[in-house]
């Protein structure tokens, strides 16, 4: 490979969210690589320092056509510059979407095991969230529709928040699925909020179909979040946009995003973000590569070493969905593996009632390490 993903970078004591732990804990739990960015973004950002001046910053041209370019040569989307809003972040611009789209107590439904954030986003307003469970047939995830539309038909739910592809599943949504979500929604007064901030971390040779791409019943009814910053490694320099095509619903969202302060880029913002659309593909090309094998080899490693557990299928990001033995909490199995081994990973309870029995650990990271945490779960498994 031209990059080396192979190099151990010591993160501790740098004001890592991620690291800043115990010296025997290996935190392999939020969605946070410890791989370098590519080389041309670390370089726009080196340059954007040496200038040594760090006003307000503006966007323009050059930031909205590195999305417009990038969405169309990999995803075949094409997107129009004025649909195309800057924001600090996805999180940031869901909440301020809750506040906008959304009044008091309304219910905002949820595909559940859903990222864990969105509850936040909608409790933390004021809102009610609604569970939608996937299907899941111990293989996979699906999508039931019979009990989507009977979630969706219930007047107090105005709103839904789509994960595309799915964290944690990993599962990539056809474009048929989407285009049926769509029409459900529109068909009771739904507006979609979709989160793709996973869409550019995929196993090799496969892309996701944007929410706003599967139908003009989507992109009439839907604000698309997309960013940078998962597949590049760069969420603390808090860059991402929106995609709004509908011109009644951008300006409620720019209106929204604009009161609650989250519409300013940051002095690096515009030049990390046009450096990775622009000048990192074939980084990201190898980083999915190693990503793969890297699920490959956790997979084939707790199927052989690990009775009980089972890998579930993805396509999509960098975190590996684990069902525990039918009995066993998620919650505890996270927390009593952190006390007796030292490995640090997500119960997932936190992604809604249907992930109780489950795990969620981050595959983002040389191969010692995850060698080291896969050994830690053997051995922590043969004592259960």
């Amino acid at each position: 490979m031209k990059y080396d993903f192979d190099r151990v970078i010591d993160r501790r004591n740098t004001n890592s969210y991620k690291w800043d732990s115990e010296k025997d804990v290996l935190p392999l739990w939020v969605a946070d690589m410890d791989f370098e960015t590519a080389p041309c973004v670390k370089e726009a950002i080196v340059k954007k320092a040496q200038f040594g001046i760090f006003g307000y910053s503006i966007y323009g041209e050059e930031w909205e056509q590195s999305y417009i370019s990038w969405w169309k040569r990999r995803h075949n989307f094409e997107i129009k510059r004025e649909w195309l809003i800057f924001t600090t972040g996805i999180i940031p611009a869901i909440s301020s979407c809750v506040r906008k789209l959304t009044t008091a107590a309304e219910k905002v439904l949820v595909q559940t095991p859903c990222y864990n954030i969105f509850f936040n986003s909608i409790v933390n307003n004021g809102r009610v969230p609604l569970e939608s469970p996937l299907a899941f047939d111990g293989t996979n995830y699906t999508i039931d529709f019979n009990r989507l539309e009977k979630d969706l038909s219930d007047p107090q739910c105005s709103l839904m928040i789509l994960c595309n592809p799915q964290n944690p599943t990993g599962t990539i949504w056809k474009k048929e699925e989407l285009a049926r979500i769509g029409e459900l929604c529109k068909k009771h007064g739904v507006k979609v909020i979709s989160d793709e901030i996973h869409c550019d971390v995929t196993v090799p040779g496969k892309s996701y179909i944007p929410f706003a791409a599967a139908s003009d019943v989507c992109a009439s009814i839907s604000v698309s979040c997309i960013s940078p910053t998962k597949c590049f490694n760069i969420a603390g320099i808090n860059t991402a946009a929106v995609v709004v095509p509908d011109e009644f619903l951008r300006h409620k969202v720019w209106r929204g995003l604009n009161t609650d302060e989250v519409a300013e880029p940051n002095v690096f913002a515009i030049d990390a973000t046009v450096a990775a659309f622009n000048g990192g593909e074939d980084w990201l090309n190898q980083l999915n590569e190693y990503i793969y094998e890297n699920r490959k080899f956790a997979a084939d490693y707790i199927a052989q070493n690990c009775k009980g557990l089972s890998v579930i299928n993805a396509e999509a990001t960098y975190l590996l969905w684990v069902k525990l033995p039918d009995g066993i909490d998620g919650n505890v199995f996270a927390q009593r593996l952190k006390e007796k081994t030292g490995l640090f990973i997500i119960g997932g309870n936190e992604y809604g009632k249907t992930g109780e029995n489950f795990v969620r650990i981050n595959l983002a990271c040389p191969r010692i390490i995850l060698e080291d945490a896969m050994e830690r779960l053997k051995k922590f498994k043969l004592t259960l």
